[in-house]
């Protein structure tokens, strides 16, 4: 029964200890809660920034394909004819001037 005795005073001393220590893990999830919560509207403002970019883009590209129509497709070949020339390397020259004789 001795032993009884000299528990007592510890598990009253261990109560305050043990209140203090779960208060204190409570506010660190809080505080991991909280940071969590910031960076995840951090993240969901970037996306809605960059979405927001690319609707402007396609609307941009909207712009241009209905304001020209199908003329959009013919400067398209063109460039990429253009760009076919270019890429050869035949050793003629492309440019021509009027008026001289080669």
């Amino acid at each position: 029964m001795e032993n009884i005795g000299v528990f007592i005073p510890i598990i009253a001393l261990m109560i305050p200890i043990v209140a203090i220590w779960t208060k204190h893990q409570q506010k660190l999830a809080e505080m991991n809660v909280k940071t969590t919560a910031q960076a995840t509207a951090e993240k969901a403002a970037q996306y809605a920034s960059k979405v927001h970019d690319l609707e402007d883009r396609v609307r941009v590209l909207e712009r241009i394909v209905t304001d020209k129509g199908y003329d959009v497709a013919t400067q398209i070949e063109a460039l990429r004819d253009q760009r076919t020339v270019e890429g050869a390397d035949s050793g003629v020259p492309l440019s021509i001037k009027t008026g001289e004789k080669a």
